[in-house]
């Protein structure tokens, strides 16, 4: 076979693309540049503008859509709406005034200084308006997302992509006829039914499918991706986009799809690894190295479009700052996260190109715009979101490092993926611990080893779901006469600072607290211990109910409670409701901000107990719900005998999920010989 240049055959020409899409990312992370650039400036150099190694043909047109559906699909998952929510007058005022003013500004240069129609200087404006947060994985390293400021920078890139995006449905629309009363009513109403079917219809499905077709992962894979396509086509016929549908559906699944999910690593994955790189380098085939060394023209318009962004963006940071009296390293950090720009750009010019607005030398000068602020970005927000975290004092600090989580299973356990899910949850997404799952088989006599071959088997069922979230888990099956004394064992032996443990809800007379295994573990052991009742899908949590006793303030173990609640609200995106039960609410609200907690919590005494065992089963249908019970060991600030039977109470009217959150304690059993001498008294 003869090869030819540009390349035809199918297979040679799929597998350039993977060794691009290989190569190019991690060249560019050497020098550290942001790996998208490196895919873009390959598509320019293979494509039909440079060595023509490439043609951008049919193919390459259809991937790049696909991957550009994909692209705002995955921004509408990522986006936490919590925090728009909490800072939502901020995060407007802001929004606003980052969209406004860009666009006003590029407006402006694009139809006096660079002599385009008003139409196409309003969309080349957008290009601009719009805002990536390139530099998000910076501010969570410096620990600065609650910070208020940037909150309302997170908040307000939401608002502004909607508004760009809404800017360039109105300009694309409008090409096919004029802008008259009727074009704006069409509008109105197609996007009124658009949106409000998407809202009634698609959460509803969403929820009943995660519920009850989950017994094969890739289902859930394809029913996401089934939404994402849907919205975007529906989207189309309303007028609009396609990609403010798979955005639509993003923010619609958003708050089923827990970022740490194994799902949601099957989405990342396949975006990341295929159809998002092909968008790049679909666009990047249409850029033109050639004109960058000719006329220069391209490099003037993409400084003029740099300096108006950089006005405009600063300008809306500081108006912003100056509104709500943010100190200079605020405002500065505010700038550093607006300027930032990828995939909305990117989007709105390759619309705008394949629309006939745009030209060649436009889509170079986009490009150039995104590699100067892809290294701007986030360098802005280091030096000065490093001044903004120095400046704060957070006092509670409830893991050091990266903490060691151990999953204790039951063979006869039904509920196994769904606290692995609890697990997945809990866990910090970049830890390098892997999870501990463990199952402790009781003597048997000579039925023994046939028990050990089913937990085997059990264990590598869960480290293949874990799998799938990119998590890796050690297994640990042991055999012995008492199970509590198996776990005891295992959390010492492996230093284990987190422990899940299932409970069936059953409870005797004998009983201390929960179970006599429970029981035993509880008292022979110093680490956080989640017990729970999980037989309700995470994903599906509508909202969180917490439940403080009496001083637990006083518990110095509470921290890391509050670190897993937060954990769990973040993956869940649900609001969190504290019954405090006797006691302030006031102190407990100051206590989650002093954390640094940046969840949606709202406080509410109680009166008494009986109250709130009252209001709880007032409540009627409670199975989207997650109720957490910020229990306490005996003898430690925080307990009360109450407790002892409270879970029992409460899941005869209770049919969610339960989970009783006990706190670190000071002393345990610190060797083997300890725990047996306890376990025999």
């Amino acid at each position: 076979m003869s090869l030819s240049i540009p390349l035809h055959e199918p297979v040679l020409i799929f597998a350039l693309s993977m060794l691009i899409f290989l190569i190019a990312p991690l060249l560019f992370k050497l020098l550290r540049l942001p790996g998208m650039i490196g895919i873009i400036l390959a598509g320019a150099l293979v494509g039909p503008n440079a060595l023509h190694i490439l043609e951008r043909d049919e193919t390459i047109v259809l991937l790049g859509e696909i991957g550009l559906v994909y692209l705002m699909f995955i921004a509408g998952l990522e986006i936490n709406i919590n925090k728009f929510i909490e800072k939502i007058d901020r995060s407007l005022v802001y929004g606003t005034l980052s969209f406004l003013i860009p666009q006003i500004a590029g407006t402006a240069v694009g139809y006096y200084i660079l002599g385009l129609p008003f139409i196409e200087a309003l969309l080349f404006a957008s290009v601009f308006a719009s805002q990536t947060l390139l530099a998000y994985p910076v501010i969570k390293k410096l620990g600065i997302v609650n910070n208020e400021a940037i909150t309302a920078a997170i908040g307000a890139t939401l608002l502004t992509d909607t508004l760009t995006l809404l800017v360039l449905a109105v300009v694309t629309s409008s090409l096919e006829g004029s802008l008259d009363l009727f074009f704006w009513i069409r509008l109105l109403f197609g996007l009124t039914i658009f949106f409000v079917g998407s809202l009634f219809i698609v959460p509803r499905i969403a929820r009943w499918f995660f519920s009850k077709l989950t017994d094969e992962s890739y289902f859930e894979f394809l029913f996401v991706l089934a939404i994402a396509f849907i919205l975007a086509y529906v989207a189309e016929i309303a007028g609009v986009e396609p990609i403010i549908g798979s955005f639509l559906a993003g923010l619609l699944l958003n708050r089923l799809i827990p970022n740490t999910s194994p799902l949601m690593n099957r989405i990342e994955f396949a975006g990341n690894a295929l159809f998002i790189p092909f968008f790049l380098f679909s666009v990047g085939m249409l850029t033109n190295i050639h004109s960058f060394f000719e006329g220069g023209s391209e490099l003037i318009v993409a400084l003029w479009m740099i300096g108006a962004m950089f006005i405009g963006k600063f300008g809306a940071a500081w108006f912003a700052g100056k509104m709500y009296r943010y100190n200079k390293n605020q405002i500065m950090s505010m700038f550093g996260l607006s300027i930032g720009h990828a995939a909305a750009a990117l989007a709105i010019v390759l619309v705008g190109f394949e629309a006939g607005l745009f030209n060649e030398g436009l889509v170079n000068a986009v490009v150039i715009m995104i590699l100067v602020v892809g290294v701007i970005s986030p360098q802005i927000v280091e030096i000065y979101g490093n001044r903004v975290s120095l400046a704060e004092s957070v006092t509670c600090h409830p893991q050091e490092a990266d903490s060691r989580i151990l999953v204790s299973f039951s063979t006869q356990s039904v509920y196994k993926e769904l606290l692995m899910d609890l697990a997945l949850m809990i866990r910090e997404k970049r830890s390098s611990e892997p999870l501990h799952a463990l199952s402790v088989v009781k003597y048997h006599g000579g039925n023994s080893e046939k028990k050990v071959v089913e937990a085997e088997k059990m264990l590598t069922e869960t480290t293949n779901y874990a799998a799938c979230a990119e998590v890796p888990v050690n297994t640990h099956v042991r055999l012995g006469y008492n199970i509590a004394s198996g776990i005891m064992g295992a959390i010492l032996e492996n230093r284990i600072s987190t422990v899940v443990i299932g409970w069936d809800g059953i409870h005797s007379p004998k009983e201390s607290i929960i179970g006599s295994v429970i029981d035993q573990v509880l008292r022979g052991t110093k680490e956080l211990v989640l017990v729970s009742m999980i037989r309700n899908p995470l994903c599906n949590t509508k909202g969180i109910t917490l439940i403080i006793p009496p001083g637990m303030d006083h518990n110095a173990g509470f921290c890391s409670v509050a670190d897993s609640i937060k954990r769990i609200a973040e993956q869940t995106s649900a609001p969190v409701k504290a019954l405090v039960i006797e006691d302030r609410p006031e102190k407990y609200k100051e206590f989650f901000e002093r954390s640094g907690s940046d969840i949606s919590i709202t406080f509410e005494g109680m009166e008494g107990w009986n109250s709130l065992i009252e209001s709880m089963d007032a409540r009627g249908e409670s199975q989207n719900e997650l109720l957490i019970i910020a229990s306490a060991r005996r003898d430690t600030p925080g307990w009360h005998s109450i407790l002892q039977v409270l879970p029992s109470r409460i899941i005869t009217f209770f049919n969610g999920n339960l989970i009783m959150a006990y706190p670190p304690s000071e002393e345990r059993f610190t060797d083997k010989a300890d725990y047996n001498i306890f376990l025999l008294r």
